[in-house]
């Protein structure tokens, strides 16, 4: 069955040219269209040329450019589709570093296509636009969040903020004063349910370390920075004033 001319096109970049085509068919069977590229500088090159794709499913380890490095030059071009790596590098330095570097998730290659499809997805949807009605900014003192672009700024300066990491500040900032907890944390970045780390509770490790890297940027800009607060052994609340 062919598919549609308006489904979702992802870029797939991996040296690997059989791992290209598994994932780049797997995609078709999903419904959605690929383009693969065997390294970053093609797809750099394609993109420079006003091509566009959905997302980008992007390997780590590859020839100069690699993965992050293609990342920072997308992100410097002013590039904001959905990026994942899809790596077999599953040690956390590596995780933190490329969503430090603005990637909206960090993929195990040895995962089942399953799981990659589940995590595409949710970085799709996080790049739908506001519902009619929903206000395109919200408002918290010193923090205005632009939810259409996914943008905050704190005290009128930019806060460089993943997508997952301004999810998580929309989250708090939406109950400002109320406790929000790990597992509500991580479901608004990873989709309701979805397990990592060691055990049942290894979520509460990614929190704890994405709240960090969140509070250290806006330290960055402030550093009397303390709006977010923790309550321990539950979670983070947006204290008011």
């Amino acid at each position: 069955m062919p598919l549609a001319a308006d489904a979702p096109l992802i870029a797939v970049v991996d040296d690997d040219g059989l791992f290209r085509d598994t994932v780049s068919a797997n995609l078709a069977e999903a419904g959605y269209r690929a383009i693969t590229f065997e390294g970053g500088a093609p797809l750099l090159d394609w993109i420079t040329k006003g091509n566009r794709a959905a997302a980008l499913l992007l390997d780590w380890q590859m020839p100069d450019p690699d993965g992050p490095a293609t990342l920072e030059r997308l992100r410097a071009a002013g590039h904001d589709l959905p990026v994942l790596f899809l790596t077999g590098l599953n040690q956390p330095i590596f995780e933190e570093k490329g969503l430090r570097l603005g990637a909206v998730d960090f993929v195990d290659k040895s995962k089942s296509f399953a799981i990659i499809l589940q995590r595409l997805r949710i970085a799709l949807s996080t790049k739908q636009p506001a519902a009619s009605g929903s206000p395109p900014e919200q408002e918290a003192a010193g923090l205005l969040l632009d939810v259409g672009s996914a943008r905050a700024s704190w005290n009128g300066q930019q806060v460089d903020l993943t997508h997952g990491e301004f999810k998580v500040v929309q989250l708090l900032a939406q109950r400002i004063g109320r406790d929000v907890g790990y597992r509500e944390i991580y479901d608004a970045v990873r989709g309701v349910g979805f397990e990592a780390g060691q055990g049942p509770d290894g979520y509460r490790a990614n929190v704890r370390a994405m709240v960090k890297r969140i509070r250290q940027k806006f330290r960055d800009l402030d550093p009397d920075f303390d709006a977010i607060e923790t309550y321990p052994g539950f979670g983070y609340r947006w204290r008011h004033g």
